[in-house]
């Protein structure tokens, strides 16, 4: 079950508000579409495929599909989410990448090439839909040629090392199977290695055991289905791998304080983003 549309263009704010949980933004989750994160103002930490790095304000960070990430927002931050359609996702790099735009026209460049994308998603003129679309197009060209300005710093060279692509493999298999009840040990043996060197791996690069990230990554997909569909909790325990719906409801409040009938309470009665956004014909 697919609960995020690859064919949506939105822009959703990133801010931390008293009705938004954090875990919107923080819990390890993927998308079957890229994600295109703008940070405007305040300071905090992303991991992406399993490697953490620290943002500032004036931050843009490309997040492709199907990669795990999870971004911390302090009170401090706000910022916008971009989703970008799978129709257009070969206008965009293959990996993840973090610019920093220090630049002061640079940075007025990227605020007239969102706020014309915003204004496009408002409006309700004829073609506002094939205008936004062609706004998008603009922005990916405006990207790419500060990756080319920037090449030093387009990508983390962390991730070059031994543990880093290790950790990437695992989230790669975390995204893939996460559904299907394995344990760490189960991926560690397809990746050929122990499950303690794998954790000690995930540790250097996120700070995270690989049992965190993986349980993490089900518990998100346990929230989500949770807040934005009707599906029983026995139906979900059974996608999600778990061999009951009571083990599911345990493991569920222990992590979150709450039974999976009173988060989905809580949060379907809270207030959503107010995204902009539209469908990609």
């Amino acid at each position: 079950m697919t609960l995020d549309s690859p064919h949506r263009l939105t822009l959703t704010p990133i801010a931390q508000t008293r009705t938004q949980s954090r875990w919107r933004f923080e819990a390890m989750r993927a998308h079957s579409a890229p994600r295109l994160i703008f940070i405007a103002r305040g300071q905090g930490r992303i991991t992406v495929a399993g490697l953490t790095a620290g943002y500032g304000a004036n931050n843009l960070i490309y997040v492709p599909a199907r990669v795990m990430h999870g971004l911390e927002v302090g009170p401090t931050v706000f910022g916008q989410m971009l989703t970008i359609p799978a129709a257009m996702a070969s206008d965009w790099p293959d990996a993840p990448v973090h610019l920093r735009l220090r630049d002061v026209p640079v940075q007025k460049q990227l605020a007239g090439h969102l706020d014309a994308l915003e204004r496009e998603l408002s409006s309700d003129l004829p073609g506002h839909d094939r205008a936004a679309l062609y706004q998008l197009g603009l922005l990916s060209i405006f990207f790419d040629r500060q990756m080319q300005a920037r090449p030093a710093e387009a990508v983390d060279r962390r991730a070059d090392t031994a543990a880093a692509r290790l950790v990437a493999a695992y989230t790669d298999l975390i995204e893939r199977d996460f559904r299907s009840a394995q344990g760490v040990a189960a991926y560690a043996a397809q990746l050929g290695v122990t499950p303690t060197h794998l954790t000690r791996c995930c540790k250097a690069t996120c700070g995270k055991s690989a049992l965190r990230l993986l349980n993490d990554r089900v518990l998100h997909e346990a929230r989500v289905m949770l807040r934005d569909s009707k599906t029983p909790v026995n139906r979900i325990a059974a996608g999600l791998g778990f061999g009951s719906a009571a083990y599911f409801t345990r493991a569920f409040q222990s992590r979150t304080g709450l039974t999976p009938s009173a988060f989905r309470s809580r949060e379907g009665g809270a207030p959503g983003f107010e995204a902009r956004s539209l469908t990609n014909p």
